[in-house]
Parts: structure tokens; sequence; C-alpha cells
């Protein structure tokens, strides 16, 4: 069975890729902390989400404790439960 979601990252950049891989093991992310789990630089991150939010793998809010900021997460279609990548 073909993963859709895999389909759809394929035409994406290594730096969107690793971007989705970091922000599928931590819930959400501000930018700043998928820069520093990521290790790529700012402007490459900003791009990865502009990627990743074109194909709405991603989604963007309001980070709760400083409103300036935003946080990212994985959207409801891209994100599977544990027990499904276990098999």
């Amino acid at each position: 069975m073909s993963d859709p979601t895999a389909e759809r990252l394929d035409g994406l950049s290594p730096s969107a890729k690793l971007v989705f891989k970091v922000l599928e093991h931590n819930a959400s992310l501000t930018q700043k902390e998928i820069i520093q789990r990521s290790r790529l630089s700012g402007r490459t991150v900003r791009n990865a989400l502009d990627q990743l939010e074109r194909i709405e793998a991603v989604e963007k809010g309001v980070c709760i404790h400083d409103a300036r900021q935003n946080r990212y997460e994985l959207a409801v279609a891209t994100a599977q439960p544990k027990a499904e990548l276990d098999d």
C-alpha cells in the first residue's frame, strides 16, 4: 500500500523532509526550536516550512507563551498514530 504522505514529501527538498521528521518526533515546535533541533539555518527552516505549508503537511498556530511566535505541528491528515508507525 502506498503512503500518501510519503508521496507528497517526495518532491520536497531534503531540508523540508528533515523539518517534517523533526516535527514528527516533537509534537509542536516554534521556528527557533526547529532551528535548534534540526541544526539548519533560519532561512533554510523558513523555506522548508513554506514548502510544507504549501502541501498542507504542517499547520501554523500562535504560541501561547509568546504571541509574536508561531508554533508548527503536523497537519491532522499527515500525523500518524505511533501504533501504525511500528507495523
